[in-house]
């Protein structure tokens, strides 16, 4: 039969099964919050930034002589746990919550105080000697300390994305350098341009990458800024003369991550701008990203009856009826994923201007949707570069056959014949069907083959130059 231990709170007492580590209010939210399903223990960065706050605010305590050593030794112990990533499956609260966190905060009091008691000699529940609120929660507020901590994982996951960004444009420089010398139609409003490359497109797909990268490292910054020490509302009601500035640096310390105090706690509490602004960057990384799949999706249509310029991995049969057909699964699940993280945006921006006076209490839903949008990205990047992106071949042939059938490339001929003349050649082939080399150089006689060949070579496609007779 399982044992209970009792604890009690203001409301009043509950039995709590003995071999968790978490307490009453733990229990309560689980009680009232059963919303997505997914408990807080899914983001373990999360719950490691939780022990680095837990366990620095038990330092700058000790160091401000209001905590005992042994109390503040045996707190850093048990953060030391959750830092390792143990006792996840304690970590056991909705992460969509009302009351702007205080469930998780409490959580997280609640294991880390039963650990230490643990580790201290006693039995769990024994509050006396370690209590959740007087010693793994003191000098702090959940409206410091959850922030901080989702700050702290917020930034080591935007470095993990970043990784996924890397490897992606990356796999894009590959293949600009593979399709360096595949001559292929540029298009714009799905009508034919000028003659570019294929590297070069797949080169401009890398390009577009590296600007996220580099705006998401700028974003990342902003979240450095933290109000642990403002406990409440910013008036650092109830923490030791010194507290704010100590438990910061303790942070920076343990995590490495550059972490600064707010100059104004009081705004620092209720601001989620930081939050808003990386929200937008994700969201303009998904929409570019989302665009080069459509235009993957594009450039392989077909085969026979679209533009078959590329072929994308085969990775599974595509339809119950149609037998041979293959899509683009790849592309398409990457689509799917920038529209999550599009209708994220709109949610953290939602919640961000619900907030009201000196707090905003819908951090939770914030958190989650960043967190899921990180993810999911993350997760997305790795996949098309592995199973897209590394695996595409140029279809060189139908790439070149589609530029010398083109009316485009007259535009090329503008400096030469002017464009008078290039629009009456445009016309003709339009009606005619032939092409514009056959008008322009073998019947017509306007330009040489020499003249042509050097127009339209690979090397003045990729450094184009003025050139006329």
């Amino acid at each position: 039969m399982n044992k209970f231990r009792i604890e009690h709170d203001f409301l009043g007492e509950k039995d709590i099964p003995d071999e968790v580590y978490y307490g009453i209010q733990t229990a309560r939210a689980l009680e009232n919050f059963n919303i997505t399903g997914i408990p807080v223990s899914k983001e373990p960065s999360f719950i490691q930034a939780f022990g680095y706050v837990k366990k620095a605010a038990a330092m700058a305590n000790r160091d401000c002589g209001v905590l005992q050593a042994d109390v503040a030794e045996a707190i850093c112990k048990a953060c030391d746990e959750l830092i390792a990533g143990k006792y996840l499956d304690q970590f056991v609260t909705d992460m969509i919550q009302g009351g702007a966190g205080t469930s998780v905060n409490m959580n997280v009091n609640e294991v880390v105080a039963n650990i230490a008691l643990e580790l201290l000699g006693h039995k769990k529940g024994e509050y006396q000697y370690v209590h959740p609120n007087n010693h793994v929660n003191f000098s702090q507020s959940t409206n410091d300390a959850y922030p901080t901590a989702f700050r702290l994982a917020l930034y080591r996951k935007i470095e993990s994305f970043v990784l996924s960004l890397e490897a992606l444009e990356q796999a894009f420089r590959r293949k600009g350098e593979e399709f360096k010398d595949v001559l292929k139609m540029g298009r714009t409003q799905l009508q034919d341009a000028v003659p570019m490359t294929l590297g070069a497109e797949f080169n401009g797909f890398a390009t577009t990458i590296r600007e996220d990268i580099q705006r998401l490292n700028e974003a990342k910054m902003l979240i450095c800024e933290i109000n642990m020490g403002a406990t409440a509302i910013g008036t650092s009601i109830n923490a030791p003369e010194g507290y704010p500035h100590i438990v910061t640096e303790h942070l920076r310390d343990l995590t490495g991550i550059p972490v600064v105090l707010a100059e104004d706690l009081i705004e620092a509490t209720c601001d989620t701008g930081a939050y808003v602004q990386i929200s937008g960057v994700m969201k303009r990384c998904a929409v570019k990203i989302s665009k080069i799949c459509n235009d993957l999706r594009l450039l392989s249509s077909g085969p026979r009856a679209g533009l078959n310029e590329i072929n994308l991995p085969r990775m599974q049969p595509g339809s119950s009826i149609m037998p041979g057909k293959v899509n683009p699964v790849i592309p398409e699940v990457v689509n799917q994923t920038a529209y999550f993280v599009i209708g994220a945006d709109v949610t953290i921006t939602m919640a961000a201007e619900a907030g009201q006076l000196q707090l905003n209490v819908m951090e939770p839903v914030i958190a989650y949707s960043l967190f899921s949008s990180l993810s999911y990205m993350e997760n997305a990047c790795y996949t098309l570069q592995q199973k897209c992106v590394d695996g595409i071949t140029a279809n060189e042939e139908i790439c070149k056959n589609m530029v010398m059938n083109s009316i485009g490339i007259v535009t090329a001929l503008n400096p030469i014949l002017g464009y008078e003349e290039s629009a009456s050649i445009a016309k003709e082939a339009l009606t005619s069907g032939k092409s514009i080399h056959e008008i322009t150089v073998l019947e017509r006689g306007l330009i040489s083959q020499a003249k042509w060949d050097e127009i339209f070579s690979i090397e003045n496609l990729i450094h184009p130059k003025f050139i006329n007779q």
